[in-house]
């Protein structure tokens, strides 16, 4: 007859076997799992058949605003090893800090690919800090095969002084900002890197909308379309994917 502490026994060495016996067994399935697919922005081990194509967002957004734009890209033949998205915090400086990170990152993407330049599409705030890296960076015009800029305030935009008071992301937007003027001087379009821009006339966040065009870029007029409808138009996306095959 089985007594009560036997009872109590038997029970508490059955916990502990569960204890050890099924975490084992999660374990040890797991190494038969498939792993996790690679992240289209992780920078991967090859040779790129085309020239990788690094995408900077803009203020106060992140990587999934260019989850359309990027299927367009994947539906021309890219592969997740050529398209790549940079992810930053928006409210830090354009010139101290997020050239700086962004060119840390392009020099991943070529030595993880081998390629030797980038093509840079950016959106708004994106347009500053990766006109930044091309003009100031000692291999920025090297490594830059084609430059983008969606809807960038790229002689400022009346709308950042909401912000300028408390960040220096807005204040770098702003017109006559430090940053402003030295992406002014001289020639804006430097080296030769292919430059473009689209701009909306309706465009609620740049102001005014002639802030977007640069002097020797292709500029281009996208019709009336809010700032971040540029991010999903077929027409601006058809544009941008033929001037990187330019």
């Amino acid at each position: 007859m089985t007594t009560p502490a036997q009872l109590t026994l038997g029970a508490s060495v059955l916990r502990l076997l569960g204890r050890i016996v099924v975490p084992l067994i999660a374990v040890v399935a797991s190494l038969f799992l498939p792993t996790a697919p690679v992240r289209a922005d992780t920078p991967v081990v090859g040779s790129s058949a085309r020239v990788p194509v690094v995408f900077v967002h803009g203020y106060n957004a992140d990587p999934g605003v260019w989850g359309g734009l990027r299927a367009d890209f994947e539906a021309d033949g890219y592969t997740d090893g050529e398209l790549f998205s940079f992810g930053y915090d928006t409210h830090r400086s354009v010139n101290e800090v997020l050239a700086g990170e962004l060119a840390a990152y392009v020099e991943e993407v070529k030595r993880r690919t081998g390629a030797a330049r980038v093509d840079l599409v950016a959106h708004s705030f994106g347009s500053l800090l990766t006109r930044w890296y091309v003009k100031f960076d000692a291999a920025g015009q090297s490594s830059v095969a084609h430059w983008i800029s969606l809807a960038g305030p790229n002689h400022g935009t009346s709308t950042a002084w909401a912000c300028a008071l408390w960040d220096q992301a807005c204040r770098d937007m702003t017109p006559g900002s430090y940053v402003q003027k030295k992406l002014a001087e001289g020639d804006e379009t430097p080296g030769a890197v292919r430059y473009a821009t689209w701009w909306s006339n309706c465009d609620e966040v740049v102001n005014p909308d002639g802030s977007v065009p640069l002097a020797g870029a292709v500029n281009n007029g996208a019709g009336c379309l809010d700032h971040n409808a540029l991010l999903g138009d077929d027409a601006v996306s058809q544009g941008v994917r033929a001037f990187l095959r330019s």
